[in-house]
């Protein structure tokens, strides 16, 4: 009888499926009865999530403990890069930034990282009954098989069964299952039991002749079929969704820099049905907007320039001269400030650059990055709302002490300034991420952006609501006596 084991859940493609499948093996097997964790040895992302123990993770982990009712721990994600240049990252190992470095150093690097990646899934293994693993990408990349952590290259060291998903919305499935299958090495081969198709929509019927041809040809079992499902809520992993939700009547208007971070901050205004929410690429001017927020960012400086070479401010100034709101939130919130201060050179050539100023602050970039999760009251005018949150930021920002209106969070007994309003009130900044997903908290900073409704959508809710939808989804269409009876064979013949 199985009592314990792990599964690895890798993918044809970036976006395959991965991260949403982890997610809901991990919600059907705690319905199950199973203690389980999810893990996932490298991940690259700007999204990230502050562990309990004050650690840096990817989003897509966070989720997937919260399917598995824990805590997200920095065991869950041991390796997290995140991209500062289109050739670098800052890497990041058990929750805390190591070093910037470049694609080739990292590569030259990855056998040394090895040994946390390691070190975390034992640590999973010794205290979870099942551990679901998260590859990253595509197992097929041959230019990256050398010293791989993230995809074969651990399932071989950690010795764990794999399932390969690919999704059919995109087309050519069977093309990507059989060729991923048929660029791996005998020995990958042999741990692979078998395929998930995702995405499908149209009569099963249909692609009966493709199933049969494609389990005939490898050997492997289609474990499922899983049908697209439309309207599934789940924060992503990195790619921004651009949706817009044009049945409000209240603009709100992101501005979306090179290194945008955390927009996962802005799901709950997207869902909002009194808010047109309006992610602008680059190359496009900021419409009219009822509200303006400045994003957090990875390379603050680089971002400014940016903004700057797009026009953005300008269009920024002219929508406080019209009366219009602006939040900045983390780096945006360190760009409203007069200076921008990198003595040690955190993101490109060490000097200062000048902020917006429309806030009297400057910030100065520090080699500690501040990470912690906030759960306490936020202060706005007369009012005092529930706020949970989380601060990732290497800047320190000053604040003139004779502030007349500095944002406070009441937490845990303590007070805690945490950013500011202008003194005309037009304009708001702080470092707290998630500062919408508490419905009262984003009903109110809503009203004091000009909306007069309290119809916030309920972040919590959704996420679980989501994570439930793709639990029956897997109990309706995936085979799981056949995976366990697969798996129970694979611990059987590896314990041998």
């Amino acid at each position: 009888m199985l009592t314990q084991f792990s599964l690895m859940v890798q993918g044809t493609t970036s976006d395959a499926g991965k991260s949403t499948l982890v997610a809901g093996l991990c919600r059907l097997l705690k319905r199950q009865g199973w203690s389980v964790a999810p893990f996932k040895s490298q991940n690259m992302a700007l999204n990230s999530a502050v562990t309990a123990d004050g650690g840096e993770i990817g989003r897509a982990q966070a989720v997937q403990a919260q399917a598995c009712g824990i805590e997200p721990t920095v065991h869950m994600n041991p390796v997290l890069l995140k991209p500062n240049t289109d050739i670098g990252a800052q890497v990041i190992v058990h929750g805390k930034a190591l070093a910037d470095m470049d694609a080739c150093a990292y590569h030259e690097y990855k056998p040394k990282v090895m040994g946390a990646v390691m070190h975390s899934f034992h640590h999973l293994q010794a205290h979870y009954q099942a551990v679901i693993i998260e590859g990253a990408g595509s197992p097929a990349e041959i230019n990256l098989r050398d010293r791989d952590i993230a995809n074969m290259g651990f399932a071989e060291e950690a010795d764990c069964p794999v399932i390969i998903i690919a999704d059919i919305d995109k087309g050519g499935v069977f093309a990507h299952l059989y060729g991923t299958l048929a660029l791996l090495s005998e020995s990958e081969q042999n741990r692979v039991i078998g395929f998930v198709i995702n995405r499908f929509r149209g009569d099963i019927a249909l692609l009966k002749g493709g199933l049969d041809w494609l389990e005939q040809t490898t050997g492997k079992p289609v474990l499922g079929v899983l049908p697209y499902l439309h309207g599934l809520y789940l924060e992503q992993e990195d790619a921004i969704a651009v949706q817009q939700n044009d049945r409000g009547k209240f603009r709100i208007v992101v501005p979306c820099f090179p290194r945008i971070s955390n927009h996962t901050d802005f799901d709950v205004l997207r869902l909002h049905p009194d808010v047109d929410l309006i992610m602008v690429p680059p190359n496009q001017s900021l419409p009219a907007a009822d509200l303006i927020i400045l994003p957090g960012s990875k390379s603050v400086q680089g971002d400014l320039r940016f903004l700057r070479e797009q026009g953005w401010d300008a269009a920024i100034n002219r929508h406080l001269r019209f009366g219009g709101k602006l939040i900045g939130i983390c780096g945006g919130y360190q760009m409203l400030g007069e200076m921008l201060h990198d003595p040690l050179g955190l993101e490109g050539a060490a000097g200062s650059l000048q902020g917006l100023g429309l806030l009297p602050i400057s910030t100065t970039l520090a080699a500690e990055k501040q990470l912690r999760r906030v759960t306490g009251t936020l202060a706005l005018a007369d009012n005092s709302v529930p706020v949970i949150g989380y601060e990732i930021h290497a800047g320190v920002t000053e604040t003139p002490a004779d502030a007349s209106r500095p944002m406070t969070l009441h937490c845990d007994d303590a007070v805690i300034t945490d950013g500011l309003f202008s003194d005309d009130g037009l304009i708001f900044g702080t470092y707290l991420h998630g500062l919408f997903d508490e419905p009262a908290a984003c009903n109110a900073l809503l009203r004091w952006a000009g909306l007069q409704t309290d119809s916030a959508p309920d972040m919590q809710q959704l996420r679980e609501h989501g994570i439930d939808r793709l639990a029956d989804c897997l109990a309706d269409h995936l085979n799981m006596a056949q995976l366990f009876a697969l798996l129970a064979s694979w611990e059987q013949q590896h314990a041998n």
